[in-house]
């Protein structure tokens, strides 16, 4: 498969869209971590952040301002779930680098498929983890996380 990023024409440089799928994300955890393992062993655990609205809340000239935090589900893999566990709690920030992705499911009482936009996140950066007493922040404190990430197939 051979696809190209950029293609030119007379006038503009076009990017091929579908290759470009990336989330850059700061907020904080909105309930305790929990770690769970897939049929095969890998570890995944899903986190809720709450971020802060564009602009801090205050809404630009002529558009009103909107206060209240945007919710996004995030999941983490392997040892990006191990290492949120271990080291994030409810109110940690966190900055989280990943890809959206849209979840399918059948509603089991309405029977329509319903849909949910989620962040796969492929990196993890805890921020202010050295505020917090034996949690092994010197050691964690701003490292970063990368992990492979895999999807779950529903059964």
């Amino acid at each position: 498969m051979n696809k190209k990023l950029f293609s030119r024409t007379d006038s503009a440089i076009v990017v091929d869209m579908d290759l470009l799928n990336k989330v850059m994300m700061i907020g904080n955890l909105t309930r305790e971590p929990e770690l769970r393992k897939t049929g095969s062993g890998t570890a995944v655990t899903e986190i809720s952040l709450a971020l802060d609205p564009p602009g801090g809340g205050k809404g630009q000239e002529g558009t009103p301002a909107q206060t209240e935090p945007i919710f996004v589900d995030v999941v983490l893999w392997e040892r990006n779930a191990e290492n949120a566990v271990q080291y994030l709690k409810k109110g940690s920030p966190v900055l989280i680098e990943g890809r959206l992705r849209m979840d399918r499911w059948e509603d089991k009482e309405t029977k329509q498929t319903r849909t949910k936009l989620k962040v796969t996140g492929d990196k993890m950066r805890f921020l202010n983890l050295g505020s917090r007493e034996g949690n092994g922040g010197d050691q964690a404190r701003g490292e970063e996380q990368q992990g492979r990430s895999r999807e779950v197939t529903r059964k």
